[in-house]
């Protein structure tokens, strides 16, 4: 679990969940650290800060698709194969939490300025997503292994 503490370090060190993830673990399968954090960086608060997909959820579609996705058009079996482990892990991280979505995860949207003021005022990014990077990378570390 040493890289479920380096995702949940990143994290706290003031980078978003997509980069905690997609930089802890894509620099092992062939992306640099640096060109990591900035593909992922878009990605944080569920989207560019849309209340979307969180960022720690689609950082790890990121990291099945280093390993698994398909690099030619003509190989469906890898395509296939990154689809089905996408869906296996948004399975696991929504029996862990009831949802992927962002906003309906820290129940409030941060797509507003309401509801970003509202999250930062009850310290939601401290409190609940790093539980949300430490399960992502879990999940994905137990995909990645087989």
């Amino acid at each position: 679990m040493k890289r479920v503490e380096a995702a949940a370090d990143c994290f706290e060190k003031g980078f978003n969940c997509a980069q905690a993830i997609l930089s802890t673990y894509g620099t092992e399968l062939g992306i640099e650290r640096e060109h990591a954090l900035r593909v992922a960086g878009p990605f944080g608060g569920g989207m560019g800060r849309m209340g979307n997909t969180c960022g720690a959820v689609t950082g790890a579609y990121m990291v099945i698709g280093l390993k698994h996705g398909a690099a030619r058009a003509e190989d469906r079996e890898s395509k296939e194969r990154a689809y089905a482990l996408t869906r296996e892990f948004a399975e696991k991280f929504r029996a862990r939490h009831g949802s992927i979505i962002c906003r309906e995860l820290l129940g409030c949207d941060i797509g507003t300025p309401e509801g970003y003021r509202q999250a930062r005022d009850e310290k939601l990014f401290t409190t609940r997503c790093p539980k949300f990077v430490r399960d992502a990378a879990e999940i994905v570390e137990e995909l990645i292994a087989r």
